[in-house]
């Protein structure tokens, strides 16, 4: 077999949270990276990181450094990835971005690859990575819409302090730390969040639904392709440190039993059905870290649907590494699929 040729990579954002998953991904999957160039702000340029052993500076972003990669991994904030990748794109790299900038444009793929691998197809050079909640409960939910198409969405998902960077890790972690009467003041949340739930991530719009609650459903009808998906989502924080979960109830075009789903899911890409809840087995957190598989299990009808939507509906609860799989992994995988390494 011919080995694959090996590429030069740059990561744009190398020293936060994503962009350092990137790295440790890019060495489990073995990514045949020939060079590797690491790009941040000014403030953390000259930071050395490890990558298979070899030490790495990270170096401040400049497009001339952009040239001649092969590929370009985005881990950065929404102004530096306006600022960078679009013109990186311009020159021959091919793009991945885990910002949101791009996600919704008409002309920029949005990949999930166990959903809709055939979009890189018309990438013109830049592609974009989805909202982490969305890549976990479209994973879940792909084999069975293959099945019988969906058509609503009610989603409620639980997300680790980790989705809003170190900053939210620390957070927790001191208020946790914090002596009693003497609370850690809050920077990254507007509440407390140790003992807490918050439900808001993001800001509100007129409907009273948060920036995190559209993506599931605008970024869910552009890889599902249907502008018709009907998703209500509501998106709170928890005093978890990594893996989010998602409560889905979901409605379909055609009927689909538990059983049908369980044996869809069985053997489904990048999925690992955990229903047993009888032996106590069903995705959390602490299971799901670490790792790049999306756990779904407490599969079952919806009780409240009504006569004619019951043979059609179906409950599920998934939790997947929203760092991995949400994030990092996932552009990866996208990587993959676009050198023809998957």
């Amino acid at each position: 077999m011919t080995e694959p040729k090996a590429l030069k990579v740059g990561i744009l954002g190398a020293t936060g949270a994503v962009g350092e998953q990137m790295m440790i991904v890019l060495a489990e999957r073995n990514f045949p990276v020939a060079e590797l160039r690491l790009f941040g702000s000014a403030r953390s340029a000259g930071t050395k990181l490890a990558f298979k052993g070899k030490e790495y500076v990270v170096e401040e972003a400049s497009l001339e450094r952009m040239k001649g990669l092969d590929l370009l991994l985005g881990a950065a904030d929404n102004d530096v990835a306006k600022k960078f990748l679009p013109d990186a794109a311009k020159l021959g790299v091919t793009v991945v971005d885990n910002s949101s900038a791009f996600r919704l444009d008409p002309e920029v793929p949005l990949v999930i690859p166990e959903v809709n691998p055939e979009d890189v197809k018309w990438s013109k050079g830049l592609i974009a990575n989805p909202n982490c909640a969305t890549i976990i409960g479209l994973t879940a939910i792909a084999p069975l819409h293959r099945k019988a198409k969906v058509k609503r969405l009610i989603a409620s998902t639980y997300q680790a302090v980790s989705g809003a960077g170190k900053g939210g890790i620390d957070e927790l972690e001191a208020e946790v730390k914090a002596p009693a009467g003497t609370p850690a003041p809050c920077k990254v949340f507007p509440y407390p969040i140790a003992y807490n739930l918050i439900p808001q991530i993001g800001g509100f719009n007129d409907e009273g639904y948060t920036s995190e609650e559209m993506k599931m459903q605008n970024e869910g009808r552009k890889m599902l392709h249907d502008d018709n998906l009907l998703v209500s989502c509501t998106c709170v924080r928890v005093p978890i440190i990594r893996s989010h979960s998602e409560a889905l109830t979901i409605e379909f075009e055609n009927e689909i039993s538990p059983e049908e789903a369980r044996e869809l899911l069985k053997d489904a890409p990048g999925v690992r059905l955990w229903d047993e809840p009888e032996e106590k087995h069903y995705p959390m957190p602490l299971l799901t870290s670490d790792q790049d598989l999306v756990y779904v299990g407490r599969i079952r009808r919806d009780l409240s649907a009504p006569k004619d939507v019951y043979n059609r509906s179906l409950v599920l609860f998934c939790c997947a590494d929203q760092v991995r799989k949400g994030a990092a992994t996932n552009a990866v995988q996208i990587a993959e699929l676009v050198f023809g390494l998957s």
